[in-house]
């Protein structure tokens, strides 16, 4: 008989065939039972235990490690893209550069959300912007409740548009991905957004992450093999992509995202997104590690 996971998987052409029944296992099923948007789960899986697997952010997954939640990560990559273009702001008031934003109100809807993490990284580490002069203007708390944000970070009164205010320069710039406004007017905080991108990504050699799957640690210890077959029917849905799996994305295997993991363990430390350093190889155990 099979295991039955509670999972919390969005839906994604790289995972689509497992959602539609086209990829299935003897060993393991896994329940999509979490919410349409999987961020909408993020706090019930990791304070409620309310899913025993499913993609987590990997910044909140990063958190959920150093604050000692009972889960561990897949080499399994589920979204990832490049995120030079997530900065924008509206030249009616103005042409800014990156370093402009000092001094200045920037929204983002929560400090720790994994886009604003790698933007922000950008910003920082490519245009040398000083992260801690910019007043971060934010609409929700992250997922962990152990988790404080940074002393700059002002939180926007319930209901707050931050597109909108973004467009009425109300804020200097916002941290969005799919809310950028499609308006002439939002110009993109990294000049030529998209070969920069290119440019950055010749030279470091990776996509940045935005979800991975994960699951319970007591799954991974108890039934191992389960784990395994849950890694084998990623990357079978994977080459069951609609098309191929995207250009620009993420592969499989620990060692083909070990670049990309360090970065991001680096960047939230360094935004004050994790509490301490973490080693990338105890973001998994001896199961996961040692998949693909």
């Amino acid at each position: 008989m099979a295991l039955t996971l509670r999972t919390n998987l969005a839906d994604y052409a790289v995972t689509k065939a497992i959602k539609d029944g086209r990829v299935k296992s003897e060993l393991v099923t896994l329940d999509c039972c979490g919410p349409k948007k999987a961020h909408d789960g993020f706090k019930d899986m990791l304070n409620e235990n309310k899913f025993d697997a499913g993609e987590l952010a990997i910044v909140t997954y990063l958190q959920a490690k150093a604050y000692g939640k009972p889960y561990v990560l897949l080499p399994t990559p589920i979204s990832g893209r490049f995120q030079h273009h997530c900065a924008g702001f509206n030249i009616d008031f103005g042409h800014l550069d990156p370093k402009d934003i000092e001094g200045k109100k920037v929204g983002v809807r929560t400090y720790a959300q994994t886009t604003g993490l790698w933007i922000r990284g950008v910003l920082r580490h490519e245009y040398g912007v000083d992260l801690d002069k910019v007043t971060w203007m934010t609409l929700g708390d992250g997922h962990l409740a152990e988790y404080h944000d940074p002393e700059n970070c002002v939180r926007l009164p319930a209901g707050a548009n931050i597109p909108q205010m973004m467009l009425d320069g109300q804020l200097a710039a916002a941290l969005l991905g799919e809310d950028m406004p499609k308006d002439p007017r939002v110009h993109t905080l990294v000049p030529d957004a998209h070969n920069a991108a290119k440019a950055w990504y010749a030279r470091e050699g990776f996509v940045p992450i935005n979800h991975m799957f994960v699951v319970h640690r007591d799954i991974s210890r108890k039934y191992p093999e389960a784990v395994r077959e849950i890694y084998r029917m990623i990357a079978e849905s994977r080459a069951l992509t609609e098309g191929g799996v995207p250009a620009v994305f993420p592969p499989l295997g620990l060692e083909a995202n070990r670049k990309g993991l360090q970065t991001a363990i680096d960047w939230a430390l360094d935004q004050k997104i994790i509490p301490h350093r973490l080693s990338v190889d105890e973001l998994f155990d001896d199961v996961t590690g040692s998949l693909g």
